[in-house]
């Protein structure tokens, strides 16, 4: 892969919807459709750089579909309804965007995919953040969000150090604060509420 060309796998039961995906594709030079079909042929594909995966708007049994996440080494981007971020980025997916997202929105997200970044959308989202977890998002020290943010960014604690100029242990203080005040038990769980709260630029 070069550092501009993404090749795309993509995945849709809805012929519409696939017909859709390539014509937003072929705007684009650098993102190279080379194969569509469904879950278990992408599973066997070794030529895409990330599969794109559209649920639809109100896909059926869609706890379902995201349990059906591919789990090789290809990164997976899924389009659906807001309600189901969370459980496709914990089944293992690396991006999720709204519905019916425009060009530029699936691109820059595919780019941010194909090179290890996990991409939440806020427009996907449609729960609404209580009290408690209001009062912790305003807890966070600056320093607390600075690390949050390069932990939406797919930044592993070395990195984070380095960009930052503190120590690792530092980092894990930090990570740990981050998991205790926004009620979270991993990285992504925190990152997916901290972008429902926009405390975070993804």
């Amino acid at each position: 892969m070069t550092p501009a060309m993404v090749r795309v796998y993509v995945i849709a039961e809805d012929p519409v919807l696939r017909h859709r995906l390539r014509e937003l594709l072929a705007e684009h030079h650098d993102f190279p459709v080379v194969g569509e079909g469904d879950v278990d042929e992408a599973s066997a594909e070794r030529g895409a750089d990330v599969i794109v995966w559209d649920l639809g708007r109100d896909p059926v049994d869609l706890r379902r579909q995201i349990a059906a996440v591919p789990a090789g080494d290809i990164p997976v981007l899924l389009i659906g309804p807001g309600a189901g971020m969370a459980d496709a980025l914990a089944a293992g997916a690396r991006g999720y965007l709204a519905a019916e997202p425009d060009g530029r929105r699936l691109t820059a997200a595919l780019q941010a995919v194909a090179h290890g970044l996990l991409v939440t959308d806020p427009a996907a989202v449609t729960e609404t953040p209580d009290a408690d977890e209001f009062t912790a998002a305003e807890a966070l020290t600056a320093r607390e969000r600075d690390v949050l943010q390069l932990l939406a960014e797919g930044l592993g604690n070395k990195e984070i150090a380095r960009r930052l100029h503190i120590s690792d242990h530092t980092v894990k203080f930090h990570v740990n604060a981050i998991l205790g005040k926004l009620g979270a038990r991993t990285r992504t769980e925190a990152v997916i509420r901290a972008a429902r709260q926009g405390l975070i630029t993804l």
